[in-house]
């Protein structure tokens, strides 16, 4: 039982003879389908395909095992079939994690009308600001903010993030409002990160990329204090979307140079979980809700 997902994929680059179209299909990388594949051979202590640059073939260990694994797997597969039949609606428990700032702007209120449209359902979500280990911790799924999603985990991208450069209406009027990326030398910037604070900021404008070496007096460690920070008309900030889009519709912060476009550390938002766990319906609603309301909110 050690390595079923290594066998579910093995089964799939078998089936269909190919380990990018099977990585393809699994929401895998090719080099984690290569993995999982090594590390079953190593567990079994024995060969299962012979692989050059241009093809491959199962040795005559491998054509044994591959019978297993796919009776392994269309066994699993009529559970899941099974399973659906016996209940249409999600239900059980579904254990999310997310960042704290992430949680609070975007999930959480949202959950409400997600909990009316799957009453069955309990939703356990804790907000913590570092990775989690989905197998060890029994997670069905992590929201994680990245352009490149790890490897081994299945992924799919919920939406982009884009990052607005902002500062209160006091702010401004006390400091001014700069409209060229150099103009932030004169600002104080709002910085990210301890022990290594941000120090430079990198935008995309008329003329291309851009970076400035940005100073401050506020170091902090979360997007949220630097919001709070923000609105107290401290400085300058640069921040997720999310974050600030209510308060930029209320005229609490301000955008400024909208010429250009700032690049942050990340620009995308994920759903990351166990590649045994595509099939999962509570894991597969709750995701296909993220995408449909954060598309109709965009």
């Amino acid at each position: 039982m050690r390595w079923l997902t290594e066998m579910g994929v093995f089964a799939k680059v078998v089936e269909l003879g190919n380990f990018g179209k099977a990585a393809e299909q699994l929401g895998l990388t090719r080099s984690a389908v290569s993995k999982h594949v090594s590390r079953l051979e190593s567990g079994l202590g024995v060969k299962l395909l012979h692989r050059t640059t241009r093809a491959m073939s199962l040795t005559d260990a491998g054509v044994v095992v591959y019978e297993q694994c796919a009776r392994l797997v269309a066994a699993a597969e009529e559970a899941e079939a099974a399973a659906s039949r016996l209940a249409l609606a999600p239900r059980g428990v579904l254990k999310i994690s997310t960042t704290v700032a992430y949680g609070n702007a975007v999930v959480l209120p949202r959950l409400a009308e997600f909990l009316r449209r799957f009453p069955e359902l309990v939703v356990e979500v804790d907000l913590l600001d570092r990775n989690v280990d989905l197998a060890e911790e029994g997670y069905d799924l992590v929201l994680r903010l990245t352009d490149h999603p790890p490897e081994g985990l299945a992924a799919r991208k919920l939406a982009q993030v884009r990052h607005i450069l902002c500062a209160s209406p006091a702010y401004v009027a006390r400091c001014g409002q700069p409209r060229l990326p150099n103009e932030l030398l004169a600002h104080n910037c709002l910085r990210h990160g301890q022990p290594n604070p941000t120090e430079a900021w990198h935008f995309l404008g008329p003329d291309g990329m851009a970076e400035v070496k940005i100073t401050g007096n506020v170091i902090v460690s979360s997007s949220l204090a630097s919001r709070s920070l923000a609105l107290d008309g401290v400085g300058c900030g640069l921040l997720p979307d999310y974050m600030v889009k209510k308060e930029i519709a209320s005229g609490h912060l301000l955008p400024l140079m909208p010429d250009y476009q700032p690049i942050g550390s990340y620009n995308n938002v994920y759903a990351l979980y166990l590649p045994t766990r595509q099939g999962n319906h509570k894991v597969r609603v709750f995701i296909d809700w993220m995408v449909e309301t954060l598309n109709s909110t965009a």
